[in-house]
C-alpha cells in the first residue's frame, strides 16, 4: 500500500507540467512547436535560455518535493524501505511528467524530473549525475546523449551502492529498487528512441545555451 501511495504522490506532483504551463502563459502550446516535446530542451530552443532554465527548475523541484514528502510520511515507520519508497515517489513524478492525463498523456521525457531524483535520493548520486551529464553536454552539445548516459550511470550506481550497503535495506528490497530503476531506464530509452536513431545517423540536433538554438 505504501508503494501505491508514494506512486500517487509522485504522479500528482508530476502533473505540474512546467513546460506546458509556461508556454501557455506566453500564448503557445509548447507541444506544437520545435520537437513537440513538453520539456526543458524544447522550451529552451523555442522560448530561449531563461524559459528553459525556469522549466528545468520546475520539473526538478516537483520530483524533489514528491521524494521529500514521501520520506516525511514513511521515514519513521519504514526505515528499511525508505529508499525504495522514495524511488516509487520519483517514478510517479516521472510518469506524471511523461504521461499527464489532462494533456492526453502527451508530456515530456522525464529527464529533468530524473535530475530531481538524483539530487534528492542520496548525496552519493550527485557527483555521478553532474559529471556525466554536463561532461557529455559541453563536449558534444547533445542533451539526449547526456541524458541516456546519466540513466546508464544511474542504473549501475544503484546496483553498486545497494550491494555495498549504502541504503541499509535487505536484499529483497534492493532487488525491487533495481527493478524500478531498470523500468525507469528502459522508459527513458524508449522515450528517446527517435533521438537514438538520429544519434546513430549523426543528425541529432545540438543544443546551446546561446542564441545558436534559433539558427
Amino acid at each position: 500500500m505504501e508503494r501505491v501511495i508514494c506512486l500517487i504522490i509522485g504522479y500528482v506532483f508530476g502533473l505540474f507540467q512546467t513546460a506546458f504551463i509556461y508556454g501557455k502563459l506566453h500564448g503557445i502550446d509548447i507541444r506544437e512547436h520545435g520537437s513537440g516535446n513538453a520539456g526543458t530542451t524544447n522550451t529552451l530552443r523555442v522560448l530561449g535560455t531563461k524559459a528553459g532554465l525556469i522549466v528545468l527548475a520546475g520539473d526538478i523541484i516537483k520530483c524533489i518535493l514528491a521524494i521529500v514528502i514521501s520520506g516525511l510520511i514513511f521515514g519513521d515507520s519504514h526505515p528499511d524501505e525508505i529508499y525504495l519508497l522514495k524511488l516509487y515517489a520519483a517514478a510517479g513524478a516521472i510518469l506524471g511528467h511523461n504521461f499527464p492525463f489532462y494533456l492526453h498523456f502527451r508530456g515530456g521525457k522525464g529527464i529533468a524530473a530524473t535530475a530531481g531524483l538524483i539530487l534528492s535520493f542520496h548525496i552519493a548520486f550527485l557527483p555521478m549525475g553532474v559529471i556525466i551529464f554536463f561532461g557529455t553536454f559541453f563536449l558534444t552539445h547533445y542533451v539526449s546523449l547526456g541524458s541516456l548516459l546519466v540513466y546508464a550511470g544511474l542504473m549501475i550506481e544503484m546496483v553498486v551502492a545497494g550491494q555495498m550497503g549504502l541504503f541499509g535495506a535487505p536484499q529483497a528490497v534492493l532487488n525491487e529498487m533495481y527493478i524500478v530503476t531498470a523500468f525507469l531506464t528502459v522508459l527513458a530509452y524508449y522515450k528517446h528512441r527517435e533521438n537514438i536513431g538520429r544519434l546513430l545517423k549523426g543528425v541529432e540536433r545540438k543544443t546551446y545555451l546561446t542564441k545558436k538554438n534559433k539558427e
